[in-house]
């Protein structure tokens, strides 16, 4: 039989969840875990919209008087927010079909 999503490792074995410090096989993972680049990627997000708050509320005050910057950084807001909301929804579409998958 074989092994689609490479989980049994050479000797036959179940390896451990990829992510858990040692991957299948014994050898270290050294590369970054899931949670931590959603993390970082969501703080990225957080603060390209708080900087779009902040352009859009200087110009409005006077503080600024470029219009092209706030619409620039509202867009590139908008943009970032969009594609951490596709992400998400590809990751529901994998946990669905994960939950539907008998074992």
């Amino acid at each position: 039989m074989s092994d689609p999503l490479g989980l049994i490792g050479s000797s036959g074995s179940m390896g451990q969840i990829p992510g858990q410090g040692i991957a299948r096989g014994g050898k270290n993972n050294s590369g970054p875990d899931f949670k931590a680049v959603l993390m970082d990627n969501l703080k990225e997000v957080n603060a390209v919209q708080q900087d779009a708050t902040q352009a859009t509320e200087d110009l409005l005050v006077g503080r600024r008087n470029d219009i092209e910057g706030v619409i620039v950084a509202t867009e590139k807001a908008d943009t970032a927010f969009k594609m951490l909301q596709a992400m998400r929804n590809q990751v529901m579409q994998a946990y669905d079909e994960v939950k539907q998958m008998r074992v």
